[in-house]
């Protein structure tokens, strides 16, 4: 797999992409993260991005020359599977919509920034607009980084333990239950017995029952 991020501030986040899974996952050749500052495809002299909204709303707005610029540029070289746009009224992004994306084979993303990007962008070169959240941050650097890690560690081979990664929370719609290592004993506060009984058919009821119980009420909407 390889994912090209499109941004203004790729200092942001390559520390983030180079680090745990994703570093040991780009280490054995499993996926191919490059980031790519859209200063370097403006054709303005002094690399400035982004310019005044149409109508005189407040704020700056990315402008349609650099993204598609760098998006032509990219697709001269391979096909892309998605051209995702990290924006607050995207789909919100969950287990399952990584799973699906984990299954392709290269990925764009562009980081929103300023006050949004030239709506043009989004008519005609996006495919698939992702949130992680109802909320605002400074750019889609971190919404990014987010997106590539859940994506990224489903691959199989980027962990260790592919189990790990089918027993994390939502891969089932349910919360994960809970874990315990050594000592069973500290303070007097113990380990459930059952997870010491070695009776693997109680044990994965019981890490069943409390997926449930936990997801109900934690997360009573995942249930509906």
């Amino acid at each position: 797999m390889r994912i090209d991020i499109l941004t203004v501030l790729p200092e942001m986040i390559d520390g983030m992409l180079h680090c745990s899974i994703l570093r040991r996952a780009q280490d054995k050749g499993l996926v191919e993260i490059v980031l790519h500052n859209l200063r370097e495809y403006t054709s303005n002299k002094w690399k400035r991005v982004d310019d005044y909204p149409f109508g005189g709303e407040a704020g700056m707005v990315l402008q349609i020359e650099p993204v598609d610029r760098a998006v032509a540029a990219l697709k001269e070289q391979r096909t892309y599977d998605e051209v995702i746009y990290t924006s607050p009224d995207g789909k919100v992004f969950n287990q399952p919509m990584a799973n699906a994306l984990s299954l392709l084979n290269n990925l764009i993303i562009l980081c929103g920034h300023y006050k949004g990007v030239d709506y043009r962008i989004r008519e005609h070169l996006i495919t698939l607009e992702i949130s992680v959240g109802d909320y605002v941050l400074t750019g889609g650097e971190l919404a990014a980084a987010v997106i590539a890690d859940a994506v990224v560690r489903l691959i199989p081979g980027a962990i260790g333990d592919e189990q790990s990664a089918l027993s994390d929370s939502f891969q089932d719609g349910l919360l994960a239950p809970p874990v315990y290592t050594r000592p069973a004993d500290y303070k007097g506060w113990k380990v459930p017995d059952v997870l010491l009984s070695g009776h693997q058919r109680k044990i994965d009821e019981w890490k069943w029952q409390q997926a449930l119980e936990r997801t109900a009420k934690l997360r009573p909407d995942l249930l509906t």
